[in-house]
């Protein structure tokens, strides 16, 4: 049995962090809880709560620092993609409309084993997944 209890955080990258925080609000209703201004050795950054113990530590920094092909599976680095959860097939579906709402780039809602499945790109063209248990 594992030790651990689940994800505590995932750490990404943006370069516009008011931007950021404003979409997944809009989205998710995810909360920021903490700010630290930018200092020589450490950029800006914040902690957005999404809820049931989860964040994204987020890092604000300039463009040419966020490196990689992120439209290709295997360009974006080692971690591909993140995966947020929800209750319900109608949560599911209330977040499918926010992301249209909110003008994401959006996939349809699929099957994928005992799991529904939505894939967007967030503000900054990150590829993420929502989520639901299927019954």
């Amino acid at each position: 049995m594992p030790i651990t209890t689940g994800f505590n955080h995932v750490a990404t990258l943006t370069t516009d962090i008011e931007r950021h925080a404003a979409f997944y609000g809009q989205v998710f209703g995810a909360e920021v809880t903490f700010r630290m201004d930018a200092t020589p050795d450490h950029p800006r950054m914040f902690i957005l709560d999404l809820g049931g113990g989860a964040a994204l530590n987020v890092f604000e920094v300039s463009a040419d620092e966020m490196i990689g092909e992120r439209r290709r599976q295997g360009g974006r680095g080692a971690i591909d993609h993140f995966g947020l959860a929800v209750e319900s097939r109608a949560a599911l579906d209330e977040v499918r409309q926010r992301l249209v709402d909110a003008g994401a780039d959006i996939g349809e809602i699929q099957r994928l084993g005992n799991e529904w499945s939505l894939f967007f790109r967030d503000v900054d063209g990150m590829e993420l997944e929502v989520c639901a248990h299927a019954d």
